[in-house]
């Protein structure tokens, strides 16, 4: 006889942790991203390389993105909680 009364857990890949960690990748490197982008210059006509080879965009840009990267590999490999919403069989 089949309890009808029970209610299915959801079997889900991931933990609440792990979305959360995910989404701190991604701002993570849509930072990265938003400090490579670059900026409209004042005088189109001339070449500023102060503004090109900045620390920020040679440096900084690149390494907030791959530390977002690295954060997204955590979050994937992440084991997640008991009882968050995840399903061991």
């Amino acid at each position: 006889m089949i309890n009808k009364n029970k209610q299915a857990i959801p079997n889900t890949l991931f933990g609440k942790d792990n979305f959360i960690w995910m989404l701190v990748g991604l701002a993570v490197m849509a930072l990265g991203f938003f400090l490579m982008a670059g900026g409209k210059s004042a005088d189109p006509t001339k070449f500023n390389d102060n503004e090109i080879y900045s620390f920020t965009r040679i440096t900084l840009a690149p390494f907030l993105i791959i530390v977002g990267f690295v954060i997204e590999i955590f979050a994937i490999m992440k084991k997640p909680k008991e009882g968050d919403g995840v399903k061991n069989i």
